[in-house]
Formats: C-alpha cells, sequence, structure tokens
C-alpha cells in the first residue's frame, strides 16, 4: 500500500504542472489542495519511515491546507518550489548528517566503497545540492514573474530534462572515475 501512495504522489509530482496548466479550468485550487494534501497524508500515515519523510509530510499537508484554505490560483504555483526545497534539504543536511545522499544510494549496490568513490559521491551530491538549489530559485522566478505557459513548460518538461542531463553527465563522469572505457 505504501508503495502504491509513493506512486501516487510521484505522479502527482510529474504530472502537476500540466494538471495545474490544462485543469485550472475544470478544477478549484482547494480541489488541488485537497487531493494533495490526502496523498501526503496517507504517506504519513502508512509510508514507510525514511529520513525526512515524516517533517516533509508535515510541511506539504501545511501546504495543502493552505492551498484549500486560500484556494488561491497563485499559490498552486509554489508546489514544485517546495519539491525542490525539499531534495535541496535532504541532499544538502546529508553533507553535514551522516552519509551524503549519494553515498548511501551507491551502499545500496556497493556496501564496501573505496575512499576515492566516497569523495566522489560526496561531490556528486554537492552538484545535485545545486541543481536543486538553482531549479527552486527558478521556479520561484518563474512563479512570481513568468506567464503560466512558461511556468508549466519549466516546472514539466525543461527541469526533468536537466535532471536527466545531469544524470548522463554524472554517468559519464563516474565511467571514467571507475576506469571503464
Amino acid at each position: 500500500m505504501s508503495r502504491l501512495i509513493g506512486l501516487g504522489l510521484l505522479l502527482a509530482g510529474l504530472l502537476y504542472p500540466f494538471a495545474v496548466y490544462f485543469g485550472m479550468e475544470h478544477f478549484a485550487p482547494w480541489q488541488f489542495g485537497l487531493l494533495l494534501g490526502g496523498l501526503w497524508l496517507a504517506r504519513a500515515l502508512l509510508g514507510e519511515r525514511r529520513p525526512g519523510s515524516l517533517w516533509m509530510a508535515v510541511v506539504a499537508i501545511a501546504f495543502c491546507l493552505l492551498l484549500a484554505l486560500f484556494d488561491s490560483p497563485v499559490l498552486l504555483r509554489w508546489y514544485p518550489v517546495l519539491m525542490s526545497g525539499f531534495m535541496l534539504a535532504l541532499f544538502g543536511l546529508s553533507l553535514k548528517f551522516g552519509q551524503p545522499m549519494i553515498e548511501r544510494l551507491a551502499r545500496l549496490r556497493e556496501p564496501h566503497l573505496p575512499d576515492k568513490a566516497i569523495v566522489y559521491t560526496r561531490q556528486v551530491t554537492i552538484a545535485w545540492s545545486v541543481f536543486f538549489l538553482c531549479n527552486g530559485l527558478l521556479a520561484a522566478a518563474l512563479t512570481l514573474w513568468a506567464p503560466l505557459s512558461w511556468w508549466m513548460l519549466y516546472t514539466g518538461l525543461i527541469s526533468y530534462g536537466l535532471m536527466g542531463l545531469l544524470f548522463a553527465i554524472e554517468w559519464l563522469i563516474r565511467q571514467r572515475v571507475r576506469g571503464h572505457p
């Protein structure tokens, strides 16, 4: 059940900019808030306990309650900024507390990382933190000053393309660092 809720939140996040852009004619902002808030509440109550999951759920539910309460179309556009903020917090705080996020992910496949790999995973975690900071700032700027169509284009397509590009670049660099041709 928790995987289904996680999948629902993932799909809601991926499709959110398009749902806002195309759904504003048919749905009120408070309806988006209740739907999204319901998914976050279900995740908080039924989901797996991972680092940061409870505080993220509380903040997201508070955002959704404000969205439902104020019924504001402008507030709808802040959700991608919130998600970038969550990712920045997870990656950035992992640099200070515990293992860096990328090291944790790398250890799932390779529990005994060499020292060189630990340094590398820290650098990659820093790169992702910078990405999420820039992504959040750009999404905030588009929320404040750009037409809805530009916001939807960036938060729904371009930002995911940039993430894919960063994944690809990192993979190529990793192959070189590991000594693979």
